[in-house]
């Protein structure tokens, strides 16, 4: 089957790396790179665990081989904080306490951070419609709507 040679910029750093065709990206991210913060949840892009940014946009790691992320950039929960300073989703995450076992969260997150950029100031109900392909076992949602919330400005 033999590889291809690919190159990706993933939380700002250009790889260049051998994958075989068929290597998922969320295998590509954990394995080769080290990303292990996106999690495999489902391995069918149901649950939404594996959530990342391919240019800019969400989408299920699971569900895209690392041959289509490359020349693309990749945005992972270790590249969205600045350093010592966490991002606004993350920050609320924490303040208002919207996770319990955490497994689903760096997903949640990432899908919260795309859905913010498209649409800055969601109300309940868009956010509930913008994440509803990430599932969460623990939480009943409610406190992962309050930060969304409380990140997009509009807490209530």
């Amino acid at each position: 089957m033999g590889t291809r040679r690919i190159t990706v910029s993933v939380d700002g750093v250009q790889y260049q790396d051998d994958v075989e065709p068929r290597t998922l990206l969320v295998h590509y991210l954990r394995e080769q790179l080290g990303k292990t913060g996106t999690v495999v949840g489902c391995d069918t892009s149901n649950c939404g665990a594996c959530t990342v940014h391919l240019d800019g946009r969400s989408v299920k790691s699971c569900s895209v081989l690392a041959v289509q992320a490359d020349g693309g950039e990749v945005t992972t929960i270790e590249g969205l904080s600045d350093g010592e300073t966490l991002h606004p989703v993350q920050q609320a995450f924490h303040e208002c306490h919207a996770l319990q076992c955490g497994y689903c969260t760096p997903g949640m997150i990432m899908q919260a951070v795309d859905l913010l950029n498209t649409n800055p100031h969601p109300d309940e109900a868009e956010i509930r419609e913008g994440i509803e392909g990430n599932l969460c076992r623990c939480t009943g949602y409610q406190n992962i709507v309050r930060a969304i919330e409380q990140a997009a400005g509009g807490a209530r």
